[in-house]
């Protein structure tokens, strides 16, 4: 059963008009100056997005959380993440929309796609050499997307794989100083990413761990250390972040909500939110459409 369509405004950011179009590039003030600067809450399937910063200030939210950012930033919006921004009238920045499908061909069949740049991120703090091999490649996107020299595609394609691997390196670098390095910390990121790519399927924690290479027990422990939360309830977050952004951001009814996220049974799929969530699936799409949970809305 198809899903019905979960953009609140119909951004259309990869164009298919042109053949050679396989990726899009614009600059921040086009869709900045056109909504009055104010970006309001949506999601992209199957589309990777990256943004730089030069010169502004931008804050909002994405999957719920706020944030909060001076140039020079740079930010990631993974495929379903919901987000919303307000930039300041002198934000002066990039952005690059590429389908995900081209991502994972670019990275070389890896699942880098899929698990490391599978949730979206803010990365301030750009400096020195930083900051100018990030203007460096952006520019670049930018002008082979204007020109329509010979080899364009092939250009854009090349400067897509660097700013993936360049996403992949910042975020490496942040998430090395916020929680170091260590054999837990990997062990939680990769567990991470097999759940963005499963969590759908209702797998038991046996088959993460044996993905993993590690026992259920040691999982858990794990990530209780890391995060003080179960291994197992890391997983019905993810399953209930989705369920609540497809309340929120959808006209779908209940029963498609469950069979979208693999319940055959829309009833216990009921218990199971209200379980968690404190509200039927129902009652909480009416506090959020009321504006009684809007902060709280993923």
């Amino acid at each position: 059963m198809s899903a019905s369509p979960l953009l609140l405004v119909p951004f259309r950011e990869v164009r298919h008009d042109q053949p050679d179009d396989c990726l899009h590039y614009e600059s921040v003030a086009v869709r900045g100056a056109e909504m009055d600067w104010t970006i309001p809450a949506h999601r992209h399937e199957g589309l990777h997005q990256f943004q730089f910063l030069e010169k502004g200030h931008v804050r909002g939210t994405i999957d719920g959380s706020d944030f909060d950012a001076e140039a020079p930033v740079l930010l990631m919006l993974a495929p379903g993440s919901v987000h919303g921004f307000t930039y300041t009238p002198d934000t002066v920045g990039h952005q690059v929309t590429v389908p995900t499908s081209t991502l994972r061909q670019l990275l070389g069949g890896s699942n880098l796609a899929d698990t490391e740049l599978a949730t979206s991120c803010v990365l301030p703090g750009l400096e020195g050499d930083g900051m100018a091999d990030s203007q460096s490649l952006f520019t670049q996107v930018a002008q082979e997307f204007r020109a329509q020299s010979p080899g364009r595609v092939h250009a854009l394609l090349a400067c897509a794989t660097l700013l993936a691997v360049q996403f992949l390196r910042r975020r490496g670098e942040q998430f090395r100083r916020e929680r170091g390095q260590g054999a837990r910390d990997a062990l939680l990121q990769r567990y991470r990413g097999l759940v963005e790519q499963h969590y759908r399927e209702h797998r038991p924690l046996s088959f993460y761990a044996e993905a993993l290479g590690v026992t259920p027990d040691h999982l858990s422990r794990t990530c209780r250390s890391a995060t003080k939360q179960s291994a197992l309830h890391i997983l019905h977050e993810r399953l209930m972040l989705e369920a609540r952004r497809l309340l929120a951001y959808s006209s779908m009814p209940v029963t498609e909500v469950a069979l979208q996220l693999g319940y055959d049974d829309a009833a216990y799929f009921s218990k199971f939110f209200n379980r968690s969530v404190g509200h039927t699936p129902s009652e909480y799409r009416a506090l959020v459409a009321s504006g009684v949970r809007g902060g709280m809305a993923p």
